[in-house]
């Protein structure tokens, strides 16, 4: 019994194992816009997502301006950007939400959604941060933040397809490319 025991144990639990993958999908968060609003992450189905950490005083943040170019041009393709605030990075988001609103407009005229303020890294990454950089989450591969204005891609069915560094321009032929492909 002992035997029999010792060796279901090492067949369950030996390095070849595969890795168990997170049950929530994409489509499963809900998160408050920079307006404090409940936005559902199931009304995105059928839409490929980039997904942008971005902050206000930083060497990259003119890529807002690419950002809103690339949401109108793309917007009839179901395609949507979707930035997060965050403050990881050199403290080059210090702002309150009512800040990075008022600045993202003024300057930028963003009109893509953004959301309140998270953290990307860390002991208290935002969760869906954890299910963007983490395979066992994403089911696809494993990543990290780099700094600022690093691109996820989300495809139409959810699923992890890609990530851009924050040096590329938004509007970057990766990027395109996976727009428009069909």
């Amino acid at each position: 019994m002992k035997s029999l025991f010792s060796l279901l144990f090492g067949l369950l639990f030996t390095q070849n194992s595969p890795p168990i993958v997170s049950s929530q999908s994409f489509y499963d968060f809900k998160m408050k816009t920079i307006d404090g609003k409940m936005f559902d992450f199931a009304t995105l189905k059928g839409k490929k997502v980039l997904i942008v950490n971005t902050a206000s005083h930083c060497g990259f943040t003119s890529q807002y301006k690419k950002l809103e170019e690339l949401y109108k041009t793309y917007a009839d393709k179901k395609f949507i950007i979707l930035g997060f605030p965050a403050n990881n990075f050199a403290g080059q988001e210090p702002g309150s939400n009512e800040e990075i609103k008022s600045f993202c407009s003024k300057n930028y005229g963003v009109s893509f959604p953004m959301f309140e303020k998270i953290s990307v890294k860390g002991d208290d990454m935002h969760p869906l941060y954890q299910w963007l950089t983490k395979k066992k989450n994403n089911g696809v591969s494993d990543t990290s933040v780099s700094w600022n204005f690093q691109k996820f891609m989300v495809d139409e069915n959810g699923k992890w397809a890609g990530t851009v560094s924050s040096i590329r321009s938004p509007d970057c032929a990766r990027i395109v490319k996976w727009i428009v492909k069909k």
